[in-house]
């Protein structure tokens, strides 16, 4: 089974990134702004002590800005992405935190 990957891009004026790195987004160059990521891995034990369901099985979360190439913000790319350009980022997050 697949564990649920929460998603909320939001562009923000002033944020704190816990990560920032260059992408990609409908072939345009811009950066990423991580700003929550959390995983919860699988519960390793019996699905009757597990807290709940959610947690049995894990899950991700992440929430991110698509800034410009300066590190600003830009709404106007963000409109421009697809699914696959939301997939694309989300697998470059992964990527960036299981590499620690």
């Amino acid at each position: 089974m697949t564990a649920p990957v929460g998603l909320r891009s939001k562009a923000r004026s002033s944020a704190v990134y816990i990560d920032q790195f260059d992408h990609h987004v409908a072939g345009i160059p811009c950066q990423i702004g991580v700003t929550h990521f959390f995983r919860q891995p699988p519960w390793r034990g019996s699905a009757h002590t597990c807290p709940s369901s959610d947690d049995y099985y894990g899950y991700t979360e992440m929430e991110y800005d698509i800034l410009d190439r300066r590190g600003r913000p830009a709404a106007w790319l963000e409109r421009k992405m697809t699914d696959a350009d939301h997939d694309s980022v989300k697998e470059a997050i992964l990527r960036r935190t299981t590499d620690d």
